[in-house]
């Protein structure tokens, strides 16, 4: 039995039964704490589904986890910066209109949340220390473009090696 507290009920309660069925594993809700009962590996896969949608990922995006070569990162941006206007940083990270983030998740083939000052990523196995690099050096401060180059570099060298 594991429990997890959640700050926003609303997504787990509208997608409560679809979870349960495919999480195979039992949810009860009191109040903000959430109860999973099961067997240990389906608690430990359903823990990291409902951390990511705590987090703020819909439900159908945090169901990706169940694939084995799927995992979700948490980055804390003050951990990154020595900058005190956190809200100048999460802008470079969302871009103007959300550019740069869908850029990202377009190039590294993953999803970007960033909720308050941490960055959420459910990504591949493979790729999660490059997207975790490109998105270290953005809040510090690299350019964009930059961020890009080398996210299209590493596209470049795993779609050659692949043809191998």
């Amino acid at each position: 039995m594991e429990t997890i507290y959640f700050d926003r009920l609303g997504e787990l309660k509208r997608t409560k039964n679809e979870l349960e069925k495919h999480l195979k594993v039992s949810i009860s809700i009191q109040g903000k704490r959430v109860t999973i009962n099961g067997n240990a590996f389906e608690e430990f896969e359903a823990l990291a589904v409902l951390e990511a949608i705590n987090f703020g990922f819909s439900a159908q995006t945090a169901l990706m986890l169940k694939e084995e070569d799927i995992v979700f990162r948490k980055l804390p941006i003050k951990n990154f910066t020595r900058r005190k206007d956190l809200e100048t940083v999460r802008a470079r990270v969302i871009g103007t209109q959300g550019r740069t983030k869908r850029t990202i998740e377009s190039l590294a083939d993953c999803q970007v949340i960033v909720r308050g000052n941490e960055v959420g990523l459910i990504c591949p196995a493979e790729e999660v220390e490059y997207v975790i690099t490109g998105m270290t050096n953005l809040i510090r401060g690299s350019k964009q473009a930059n961020i890009y180059k080398f996210l299209e570099r590493i596209n470049a060298a795993r779609k050659n090696k692949n043809k191998e």
